[in-house]
């Protein structure tokens, strides 16, 4: 099945719509690549995609096992690098909110679930992935 048509819309932007949906996403080249940075770049939702993923999977963890997550938030950080331009880390702050209260075997299944997302599981290696969870 066909998950998106992507339009080039000039002056370095495009407009992806997610076919089953009718979503739009739009992008923009960033202002260090000779664009208005006035949406996400193909970059930022690289980025991003990690972050939604992980807490998606775990979620879906969470839902199996009664453990509620509701609230829980990602923090995204993406770091280039030059000759090539490419992503070279992604850094994921996760914060549960203040009143969750997970036993040290719930958090080792969220984190872990996390970690072996399906976006985390198909980045290049060489793409540094420093994911970090934060509890209160």
């Amino acid at each position: 099945m066909k998950t998106s048509e992507v339009v080039y819309q000039g002056e370095l932007r495009t407009e992806a719509v997610h076919l089953l949906s009718k979503n739009v996403i739009r992008t923009d080249a960033p202002p260090d690549n000779n664009g208005k940075g006035e949406a996400f770049s193909p970059t930022d939702l690289l980025a991003t995609s990690l972050a939604c993923c992980m807490l998606t999977i775990m979620g879906i963890i969470a839902k199996r096992d009664g453990i509620r997550i509701d609230g829980t938030r990602a923090v995204v950080t993406k770091i280039m690098a030059s000759s090539p331009r490419r992503v070279s880390e992604i850094g994921i702050e996760v914060y549960f909110p203040s009143n969750s209260a997970f036993s040290e075997k719930e958090r080792q299944l969220l984190e872990n679930s996390a970690r072996a997302c399906p976006v985390a599981q198909s980045l290049h290696p060489e793409i540094k992935q420093d994911i970090r969870f934060n509890y209160f």
